[in-house]
Formats: structure tokens, C-alpha cells, sequence
């Protein structure tokens, strides 16, 4: 337990560190861009006929700092409201907190970009060891052909194809929004239903753009593992197949490990192509709907999100490789 504290705080502190540098080129960023949005908002309250302070308390409650304090007094008081999880109003959506916008999208993200990281990563793995094992065969170069064709393709071509086919020309799936809004959301049968029918287009388009990767991946770490002396010792020794394949897998995939924790950490920024493209309301499509209308809390607060889940899948990841191999333990 102690071993793992003293692992893990070096982690965190290192962490913590990531999260203040990308806050604070977020809160220069804004600083930075043409028109200061702070400074715009403000004159805009002022046209509007509200007296200077309450327009300066408004501009203050959305942006989290504000426009005409000096520059440092409105970073201490952006990173203060940081500190206390104030990440400012969205400006899109009507002065509603972005905590609640983003916890809101959150969920819709997290669930159908893991479920297809998943299915990926199991059909991947298992595809790419029997590529690499097959691989003198017809079906070793139909696998790899697959994983290249797949890994080649465009986000936003893929989603559109699947879209084109499954929803507009042979009508199998529904398209946009993550359930039908007739339903009553709750745990009953037809919404849960209806939930997992409008999930299945993004899941497939996740699956399938992952496919690829993990499958050539795995197929080059198997091939290189069956060049290992230990793998020859083990034919040497007459050993099963079955136990010499076990013996590959185990080695060839402890890389994959450290790449599936890290994919967690970057499935937040990854969904913003997949989920405009299907309509589906996640993290991915508030940020671009953010960045379309300038809403620079809501953005701010989106990629400090995506920071901290790299950060945390950085960490995982770097833990759980001490765990399942014990050579790094040494």
C-alpha cells in the first residue's frame, strides 16, 4: 500500500500541474483573442442600458473574472472560481452553470464511445494476434487488409456512410437525439430501448474507427513477441501450440493495456466529428455548438474537462501497468 501511495502522489502532483498549465493558457487564450469577448459583453450590457457595475458583475458571473481589473487580479480570481468548481455561464445557453451543461452531455458521451472502445479493442486484439499468426495465409491478409482499410478512413466519412445506409436509404435505425421524445425517460423498457437504438450508429462509427488500430497494432506486437528466445526455447521444449500461444498473448498485449487506458482519457475529445455528424447531444457536439457561437465558458470549461480525463487516464494507465507487469515493479 505504501509502494502504491508513493507511486501514485508523484502522479497526482504531476497531474495537478497539467490541469493549472492548461487552465492557464485557457484563461491567456481568451485574453488573447481578437475582440476581447470579456470587453465586448461588457460594452454590449452597457448599450443595453445596465449601470457599469452590475454590467461588470454580470460579465464577471459568466466569464469567471472581470475585463477592466488588472490582468493578474482577474487570473487570481479565475483560478480561485476554479478551485471552487465555478467554471463561469454558458452564454448559449442562456446563463445556465456549465458544470450542468457539461454534466448534462457527459453521460452521452461516456456511454456509447466506451462501448465502442470496448467492442473494439476485444475484436481488434483478437483480430490482429490471428493476423499475426496466420499471416503467410488468405485470411492473415484479409485481417490486416481490414484494419488498414478501417484505420484509413475519415472519421466524418465513416459516420456519414453508416448514416447514409442504416437510417436514410434502408430505414433500420433512428437518426439524432438519444431516444425518442415521446418516451418518458426513466428505467422502463422502451426508453432503455429506444436509448440503445439511437446509440447504435455512433457506437458502430467508435467500434469501427478503433477497429483498425487496435488490430495492427496487436498484429505487429505478436510478431514481434514470436521473435522472442523464449518463444523459441518453448518450441524447443515441445511445448502445446495452445500453451506457446498463451505465453505470446500474454506478452504481445500488455502494451494494448496502456493504449486502452489512455483512449479512455481521449474518447472526451474525440466525439466532437461522430456526435455532429449523428446529431447526438454529447460533450462533442456542445463544444462544437460552443465554438460556433463563441461561447468561450462553455468552451473553456469543455477543455479543461478533456484535460483532467487525460490527466486521470494517464495516471490509470501508468498504474495498472505496475500491476499486470511485474517487471516494472523491479
Amino acid at each position: 500500500m505504501k509502494t502504491l501511495i508513493r507511486r501514485l502522489l508523484p502522479k497526482l502532483a504531476a497531474g495537478l500541474v497539467m490541469i493549472w498549465a492548461v487552465a492557464s493558457f485557457t484563461f491567456f487564450l481568451v485574453h488573447a483573442l481578437p475582440g476581447n469577448p470579456g470587453d465586448a459583453a461588457y460594452e454590449n450590457y452597457i448599450l443595453a442600458g445596465m449601470p457599469p457595475e452590475q454590467a461588470q458583475a454580470k460579465v464577471a458571473s459568466i466569464y469567471g473574472f472581470t475585463s477592466h481589473d488588472p490582468l493578474l487580479a482577474q487570473y487570481r480570481g479565475y483560478i480561485w472560481r476554479l478551485l471552487h468548481g465555478d467554471l463561469g455561464q454558458s452564454i448559449s445557453y442562456s446563463g445556465v452553470p456549465v458544470t450542468h451543461v457539461l454534466r448534462a452531455a457527459a453521460p452521452w458521451t461516456i456511454f456509447p464511445a466506451l462501448a465502442g472502445l470496448i467492442i473494439a479493442f476485444l475484436v481488434g486484439t483478437s483480430g490482429g494476434a490471428l493476423a499475426a499468426v496466420k499471416r503467410s495465409s488468405r485470411w492473415g491478409g484479409v485481417l490486416s487488409m481490414s484494419g488498414s482499410f478501417f484505420a484509413g478512413i475519415p472519421a466524418f466519412v465513416l459516420a456519414l456512410v453508416l448514416a447514409f445506409l442504416f437510417h436514410t436509404e434502408w430505414n433500420l435505425l433512428p437518426y439524432g437525439d438519444t431516444s425518442d421524445v415521446t418516451l418518458t425517460p426513466g428505467f422502463n423498457g422502451p426508453y432503455i430501448a429506444s436509448v440503445i437504438q439511437h446509440a447504435v450508429l455512433p457506437v458502430a462509427t467508435y467500434a469501427l474507427l478503433a477497429y483498425g488500430g487496435w488490430l495492427l497494432t496487436m498484429k505487429s506486437s505478436v510478431i514481434s513477441v514470436l521473435g522472442d528466445d523464449f518463444i523459441l526455447a518453448a518450441e524447443l521444449r515441445g511445448l502445446h501450440p495452445r500453451t506457446r500461444m498463451r505465453y505470446v498473448s500474454r506478452n504481445a498485449i500488455l502494451p494494448m493495456f496502456t493504449m486502452f487506458a489512455l483512449s479512455i482519457g481521449y474518447l472526451l475529445g474525440g466525439s466532437v466529428l461522430v456526435e455532429n455528424v449523428f446529431d447526438y447531444p454529447g460533450l462533442g457536439n456542445v463544444l462544437f455548438q460552443a465554438i460556433g457561437a463563441r461561447d468561450y465558458p462553455l468552451m473553456s470549461g469543455a477543455f479543461l474537462l478533456i484535460t483532467v480525463a487525460i490527466v486521470l487516464a494517464n495516471i490509470v494507465a501508468d498504474l495498472l501497468y505496475t500491476v499486470i507487469d511485474p517487471r516494472v515493479r523491479r
